[in-house]
């Protein structure tokens, strides 16, 4: 006789019409293709390539969270993550805190006060997917959990793009290990503010998913790429180990607890 865990079958959540279900697989394998193209084109196109691949990104999650937890969480979620991350990025540029002193270049287009409007849809594109980790982990934690993650995923971010001249720091003090472009100041930054981005959207946002929707198979695909991405674009394409190795323990390291649980934890029925 054995004794096995009992794991109650999750409920199907595979009701999403064949229509919508592809065009949320064509925009997670658009952006996913994009950004495999990286690091073989240059110039004009490379920049296209940037900023196409964080509006499909943040197309796909923000479909998602329609699919999977409904019209309200979806759109309060897009207002209030858009609205924060443009807020934070203003006074992160005009006064250098709390990233430290940076400008973003023209070539990211339209600038609402000196922010690129793309650049509030990338914290869209990481948020959404950390949040739904955050919360399964966290729990009264959220807000910290949620914020170290995308405090080690920007450590895949900003070298890339700091590397394309995206945007430029300027600073004397201590660096991030690994990106001596970018000051240590950037990764507390990053730290703080995604802990109140956090917290505020584990507030504000229905915790309970649709009966019948999305399951959760693209954010979680989306993070695992993120994490791949990170360390093997680094280590054989931008030629910079350190920054795979930093980013790919810390990274890495907040991801497998969440991962580790959709194994062997509860099931996934809420």
């Amino acid at each position: 006789m054995s004794i096995r865990q009992y794991r109650p079958r999750a409920r199907n959540r595979r009701s999403l019409s064949g229509t919508w279900a592809l065009a949320l697989n064509l925009l997670l394998a658009l952006t996913i293709s994009l950004q495999i193209s990286y690091p073989l084109i240059h110039g004009t196109a490379l920049t296209v390539v940037t900023i196409v691949t964080v509006y499909a990104g943040a197309s796909a999650m923000i479909l998602h969270s329609h699919f999977a937890y409904g019209a309200r969480f979806s759109l309060s979620f897009l207002f209030l993550t858009f609205f924060y991350a443009l807020v934070v990025e203003i006074i992160g540029s005009k006064s250098s805190w709390p990233f430290g002193t940076y400008h973003y270049d023209r070539s990211l287009g339209f600038a609402i006060a000196g922010v690129p409007l793309v650049v509030p849809f990338a914290w869209i594109m990481a948020t959404y997917p950390l949040l739904i980790a955050a919360r399964r982990i966290g729990r009264a934690w959220v807000f910290l959990y949620g914020g170290f993650a995308l405090m080690a995923w920007d450590l895949f971010l900003d070298p890339q793009m700091v590397q394309a001249h995206r945007w430029v720091w300027s600073f004397t003090g201590t660096s991030t290990p690994f990106e001596r472009e970018i000051p240590l100041s950037n990764s507390v930054g990053w730290l703080l503010t995604g802990m109140g981005l956090m917290a505020l959207l584990h507030w504000a946002l229905p915790k309970n998913r649709r009966k019948h929707g999305a399951s959760l198979a693209l954010p979680n695909i989306f993070l695992l790429w993120l994490l791949f991405s990170g360390v093997i674009g680094n280590l054989l394409f931008f030629h910079r180990p350190g920054v795979a190795l930093i980013g790919g323990v810390l990274f890495g390291g907040v991801l497998a607890p969440y991962f580790f649980q959709l194994r062997f934890g509860r099931p996934d029925n809420f």
